[in-house]
């Protein structure tokens, strides 16, 4: 995802969330009947999410209050307002943070609730394991997905060659960049956005290698070898005019409306599955929905079915039941399915998939089928990342493929720098 958090923001939701962990979570002191929703996305995903608030509303008679951020806004709000003991009812949680939050009770265990207000009896297993810590229920899955590459089609047919497939490669990117600068379109587009500081994608690479950003005791799985070659083949992309320019990158300031693949800088760029829906509202040109490049040939197993996002319940919340009553009606009811589609990610309830997959439109379907036909791209699950990885993820991966692209360190500088500022961030959490 080529989403970005702004560093001292990030840093401040850190330790807001740190404080509130410290001086434990108390009751808010502003409760009301109304259950106040806060989550990340677009507008496309806040219209839905409006929608169906109000159904539920409608349907049960309680009031809501969601409200929609940036994904680089959301979690320095959230992080501060659970400090203050005024986190919002439900709260919409990253696979990367949930180990974080559950650990600091911010969040609420939901097992309670499950056979009562929430009813999970057919939802996927894979799905309603990757919301449980420590044995425990803390997140409902709001979708299957995966990471994807957006397509620029309609940029592919102007160069006069054909798009990738889920067979391309990194080498595929230099062949396909050739074509691209020779051809000069609409102002020197670039074939790809630069993917050095993603830590999906940086994931995704050591997967495919046998490896893994974390072991499942929370260690870093990967080295200085694998960290300088990374940064190095970005860099040999970003020299040859395959990848956008790091002054360029730099506009992607975190909404969806200034990634390179919106404002025409690239024609492919890192994403998810879900947001396919949400990107074609936005972009008049042609999008598809191929893999993440292959580290070599016939390389596999670097995707997973993550959940997209969950929903949880904030942990000083006054109204746990209702809002668990709200999450199930989230996910089940096939009115409000309908409303939400595949915009979070392929719904987790077999029931649900039935009634969403005749409505879907064509971007619909497309991500339905990407995440259900992966192939070899397919991998296993990795364990949930330790609480400090959206640190490492904010202050230092993303930081530090921004200053080798702007020449301010060496890959070899910047590998070394990951792997011993990781270790000392992992050992400090």
């Amino acid at each position: 995802m080529t989403i970005r958090i702004d560093r001292r923001k990030f840093l401040m939701g850190s330790s807001a969330l740190l404080a509130a962990g410290a001086a434990g979570v108390s009751p808010s002191f502003a409760q009301s009947d109304a259950l106040r929703l806060l989550f990340w996305g677009g507008q496309d995903r806040a219209d839905r999410t409006y929608a169906v608030s109000d159904m539920f509303t409608e349907a049960s008679g309680v009031s809501m209050e969601p409200e929609f951020l940036s994904w680089s806004d959301y979690w320095p709000k959230l992080a501060t307002q659970t400090a203050g003991g005024n986190a919002p009812d439900i709260v919409q949680m990253d696979y990367r943070y949930i180990v974080e939050y559950a650990s600091r009770n911010a969040i609420a265990p939901l097992d309670e609730f499950v056979g009562g207000p929430l009813k999970l009896d057919s939802f996927d297993q894979d799905q309603l394991d990757g919301g449980k810590v420590g044995g425990q229920l803390f997140g409902i899955s709001l979708g299957a997905n995966s990471v994807a590459t957006l397509v620029n089609t309609d940029a592919f047919a102007e160069v006069g060659i054909d798009a990738p497939t889920n067979a391309w490669t990194y080498d595929d990117i230099m062949e396909m960049a050739e074509a691209f600068n020779s051809a000069n379109i609409r102002g020197g587009m670039k074939v790809m956005s630069d993917g050095s500081y993603t830590e999906p994608m940086l994931h995704n690479w050591l997967r495919q290698r046998g490896k893994e950003l974390y072991t499942p005791e929370g260690k870093l799985a990967f080295d200085e070898d694998d960290a300088i070659e990374w940064y190095t083949m970005w860099d040999k992309l970003r020299k040859a005019g395959a990848c956008v320019s790091a002054e360029d990158q730099a506009l992607d300031s975190g909404p969806l409306e200034t990634t390179m693949i919106v404002l025409g800088k690239s024609a492919l760029m890192p994403s998810n599955s879900n947001q396919l829906v949400a990107y074609q509202t936005i972009v008049q040109d042609d999008l598809n929905m191929i893999g993440y490049p292959r580290a070599a040939a016939g390389s596999g197993g670097g995707h997973y079915r993550k959940p997209s996002m969950f929903f949880s319940v904030g942990g000083s919340s006054a109204n746990k039941e209702k809002a668990a009553e709200f999450l199930n009606f989230f996910i089940s009811n096939p009115e409000a399915a309908k409303v939400l589609g595949v915009e979070r990610g392929i719904p987790c309830l077999p029931s649900t998939r039935e009634v969403v997959a005749p409505t879907l439109d064509e971007k619909g379907q497309i991500a339905l089928n990407f995440v259900a036909n992966l192939g070899d791209l397919l991998g296993a699950l990795p364990p949930p990342p330790p609480p400090s990885a959206g640190e490492i993820d904010a202050s230092l991966i993303r930081t530090l493929g921004q200053e080798v692209g702007f020449g301010a360190k060496s890959p070899e500088q910047a590998g070394r720098d990951l792997v011993s500022g990781a270790n000392d961030i992992l050992s400090r959490s």
